[in-house]
C-alpha cells in the first residue's frame, strides 16, 4: 500500500461555466446536465457521463470563463427512461461513474469511449462502448458490456465495490475503486490492455484477472477520508486524479462534501502531491492537458441536486521537474 499522501498548497480553480443543454433534448426537460461523474477530452470536445442519466453529454471545450456557453448535446447510451422522482431514479439508475478514452481495439480502429457502471448495486454492472471516428467523434456504433464477470472478483476484495474512474496508461487499463468512511482506502486495479481489449470487444467470453491491486491512502480532512473520484493519464505512465472527502459510509448514500483535491500518481504508484481545492467543489470528472510548463486540469462537478447544473472548472498547476514528461 502506498504511504499516506501529503497535501500541498491549496489551489483555487476557476469556474469556466456550467454544463448547459437544450431542454428539448433532455428527457426531463432540464436545461443543464447535473451529477457529472466522468470526463474525457478528445481534441476540442468534452464528453461527460452523469451518474443519473442514460445519455452521454457532448460539449465544446472552453478554456476561458464565459457566461453564455454553447449548449451541449446528448447521445443516448442505454434504452429506457428513468423515474422523475429523485429517490426512485437513484434506485433505478445504471450509475455511470466512469468514462475512459480507449486506444484502438477490435471493431474500433480509431479508438472508443468506455462508460462504466459503478458496480455498487447489481443493476449498476453495465458498460457502454462508443466507437469513435478518426476525428474523435462517435461514429454511430455502440455496444453494451456486461460487467458482472469483471466485477465479481473485485467484490471479494472490496465489501463495498464502487468503481468511479477508468483510464488507460502505458498498456494497462486502470479501474479506480473509491473508498468511504467505512473503508477509507481507495484502490487502483490494473489490467493488461492487450488481454482485456478482446473481452471488451466481445471476442473473449471471460475477462482477464487483474494484474495488481494497489491500495491508496489519500489522507483525511476533518476526520473524513479523501477518496478517488476520477483519473486521467499524464505522460510516461503517470496519472492525475480527483478526490473528495464525502461524509458517507457507503457507496449508495450521498453525504456532505467536506473537501476535494487533485493529485498526481507517479509510474511507481507513489502519490506525488495533492492540492486541496478551495471551496470544496465535489469534483468527479477530470481531463488534463500540458501547456508550456503547466498542467491544465479541467474538472466537472456533481452537485447532488438534479436542479443544479454541473460546473466546469479549470486549474493550472506547474509540472514538477521530477515528474515524467
Amino acid at each position: 500500500m502506498a504511504p499516506p499522501a501529503t497535501l500541498s498548497t491549496p489551489a483555487h480553480p476557476t469556474l469556466l461555466h456550467t454544463l448547459q443543454l437544450d431542454p428539448a433534448q433532455h428527457p426531463r426537460g432540464l436545461a443543464h446536465l447535473s451529477a457529472a461523474s466522468g470526463l474525457v477530452r478528445v481534441r476540442q470536445r468534452l464528453y461527460v457521463v452523469a451518474d443519473d442519466e442514460l445519455h452521454l453529454g457532448q460539449f465544446d471545450d472552453c478554456s476561458s470563463p464565459t457566461p453564455s456557453p454553447v449548449p451541449g448535446t446528448l447521445l443516448r447510451l442505454l434504452d429506457g427512461e428513468l423515474p422523475a422522482s429523485k429517490k426512485q431514479r437513484k434506485a433505478a439508475k445504471p450509475d455511470l461513474e466512469s468514462l475512459a478514452l480507449l486506444p484502438p481495439l477490435p471493431g474500433c480502429p480509431a479508438g472508443a469511449l468506455l462508460a462504466l457502471g459503478s458496480g455498487s448495486r447489481p443493476n449498476r454492472e453495465t458498460g457502454v462502448l462508443v466507437a469513435l471516428d478518426v476525428l474523435g467523434q462517435p461514429n454511430g456504433r455502440m455496444a453494451t458490456v456486461n460487467l458482472d464477470t469483471l466485477y465479481a472478483p473485485l467484490r471479494k476484495r472490496f465489501a463495498d465495490l464502487n468503481i468511479e474512474g477508468a483510464l488507460v496508461v502505458s498498456g494497462e487499463l486502470l479501474l479506480l475503486q473509491r473508498g468511504n468512511l467505512a473503508d477509507a482506502h481507495s484502490a487502483c486495479i490494473r489490467y493488461d490492455w492487450n488481454l482485456i481489449a478482446p473481452w471488451l470487444a466481445g471476442l473473449q467470453p471471460q475477462p482477464p484477472t487483474a494484474k495488481s491491486v494497489q491500495l491508496l491512502d489519500l489522507g483525511r480532512v476533518d476526520g473524513v477520508p479523501l477518496t478517488l473520484t476520477d483519473g486521467t493519464p499524464l505522460h510516461g505512465g503517470a496519472w492525475a486524479f480527483t478526490a473528495v472527502a464525502e461524509g458517507t459510509d457507503n457507496s449508495y448514500a450521498d453525504g456532505a462534501c467536506v473537501a476535494s483535491a487533485v493529485g498526481v500518481v507517479l509510474p511507481n504508484g507513489q502519490v506525488h502531491r495533492m492540492h486541496l481545492l478551495h471551496g470544496a467543489p465535489k469534483v468527479e470528472g477530470l481531463a488534463v492537458l500540458p501547456e508550456g510548463s503547466d498542467w491544465v486540469f479541467t474538472m466537472v462537478t456533481d452537485p447532488d441536486d438534479p436542479q443544479q447544473a454541473a460546473q466546469l472548472l479549470q486549474l493550472r498547476l506547474p509540472q514538477d521537474k521530477d515528474q515524467p514528461e
